[in-house]
């Protein structure tokens, strides 16, 4: 996917974009065939969570999480291996690659590609503004240690800035327009010998794909 839907979430792609910078996992189309096969889900139901929950990512960018309204525990950690990893990867963006944390929970890999996305908008003294929501968290397949999330991602809210003036630039990428602004993301994780989640790969489906016919509102 280009921009940040590559990575995530991401479509920063098409972003920095025309520039020619490309996205983590730009490129990797969504194949179901890739995913592992249902095992059912296991976890307990775990308490309530807020329906909404507002991250500030940074001065000018937020990350919007719409939760379901119960949450499986074990689902819970994938969710916020997620959200945690978008969030420290747009505020590398903003920190002009201060921030390095979006690593943390990434093989090797998708670390590498998250790091090329955000030295992309670096050079291109590029930035970002906005409103990033994320909402239909799910996840449809648990394998052993492995599963798959599925988030829908609508970035119509975000603007590409020029890092220098803070000013959105004068054309928008198509990402930040629909039907582009809003794919499907899938995250395939696996779960360390510590209980923790790390990103193995991302996948993403753009409309008109069916897979991402379920995050039109």
């Amino acid at each position: 996917m280009n921009g940040v839907r590559g990575l995530l979430i991401t479509p920063l792609a098409g972003a920095v974009l025309a520039a020619g910078c490309a996205a983590p996992g730009a490129g990797n189309s969504f194949d179901p065939g890739d995913l592992p096969a249902t095992s059912g889900a296991r976890a307990a139901t775990g308490s309530p969570v807020p329906s909404a929950e507002t991250v500030e990512v940074g001065e000018g960018l937020k990350l919007v999480v719409e939760w379901p309204a119960a949450v499986p525990a074990e689902h819970r950690k994938m969710f916020e291996t997620y959200r945690d990893t978008q969030t420290r990867l747009y505020r590398a963006v903003l920190t002009r690659g201060e921030e390095e944390g979006y690593a943390a929970r990434m093989d090797a890999e998708v670390a590498q590609e998250s790091y090329r996305w955000v030295k992309d908008f670096l050079d291109q003294r590029r930035s970002l503004s906005g409103t990033v929501r994320l909402y239909h968290l799910r996840v449809p397949s648990v394998t052993g240690d492995g599963a798959q999330v599925d988030v829908c991602v609508d970035q119509t809210g975000l603007r590409l800035t020029d890092a220098r003036t803070g000013k959105a630039v004068t054309t928008q990428p198509a990402w930040a327009r629909p039907p582009e602004s809003t794919y499907l993301q899938s995250a395939l994780m696996h779960r360390q010998d510590d209980g923790t989640w790390r990103i193995r790969s991302y996948r993403h489906a753009v409309p008109p794909h069916e897979r991402a016919k379920g995050c039109q509102r």
